[in-house]
């Protein structure tokens, strides 16, 4: 049994960024999974142990309690330094920060399932609306993405540089939350050569929605 236990749920793409940095950072963990379309992350046990009833959670051997995937990743990249999953240089690290946020922060809060189910509760919006929506907020989202990516030159094989960091972790999730949604990846080559690169490694393979205990 591991120290590190993740409260998760495989298709959940911040659950993704925090089973790829473990993975990549050779840390063990425990899967716990909660099914979010069921609701099990609202129920009292889960409640009692994250009061914001959201995936991922990441519980340490001492019982403390750290939530935010970004946040998360960052803790693990601080306890482990290899391989760094940010740069060095305070530049680098601002640009690597700005890069997953895009994506963090613009893309995946409009887009989760809470937003898109109250779509169909509150506003009475139906199947295509939904794909609709979120086609639209990655969209918004991937053009400005793509070309800081495709005008950058700190952009390599991957975000930043030639090793794979937070920036990659979010794209890569990202990118595969959109595949069920159908999202054109054509106006993308940076992206979708970078996701590409990405979905080459061992660590991104492993922590993959179809390769988890809850796959469906």
């Amino acid at each position: 049994m591991s120290d590190l236990v993740l409260h998760n749920y495989y298709r959940s793409s911040t659950s993704y960024r925090v089973r790829i940095a473990l993975v990549m950072k050779g840390l063990d963990y425990t899967y716990v999974p909660h099914h979010l379309r069921h609701g099990e992350h609202l129920e009292p046990a889960y409640l009692a142990v994250n009061p914001q009833g959201l995936v991922p959670a990441l519980v340490l051997d001492d019982g403390t309690l750290l939530t935010q995937s970004l946040a998360i990743i960052e803790y693990l990249d601080e306890i482990e330094p290899e391989p760094p999953l940010l740069p060095k240089d305070a530049l680098g690290r601002a640009r690597v920060r700005m890069l997953a946020q895009m994506i963090a922060c613009d893309i995946h809060p409009v887009n989760n399932l809470r937003v898109l189910t109250s779509l169909r509760t509150l506003f009475g919006a139906g199947d295509q609306d939904v794909v609709n929506w979120f086609r639209h907020w990655v969209n918004e989202g991937f053009q400005p993405l793509e070309k800081i990516l495709a005008s950058s030159p700190e952009t390599g094989t991957f975000c930043h540089g030639d090793a794979p960091g937070l920036a990659d972790i979010c794209l890569a999730a990202q990118v595969t939350n959109n595949a069920r949604f159908g999202v054109d990846m054509t106006p993308y080559p940076v992206i979708a050569r970078i996701n590409a690169a990405c979905m080459a490694l061992p660590a991104f393979q492993k922590a993959a929605p179809q390769n988890q205990i809850d796959a469906e």
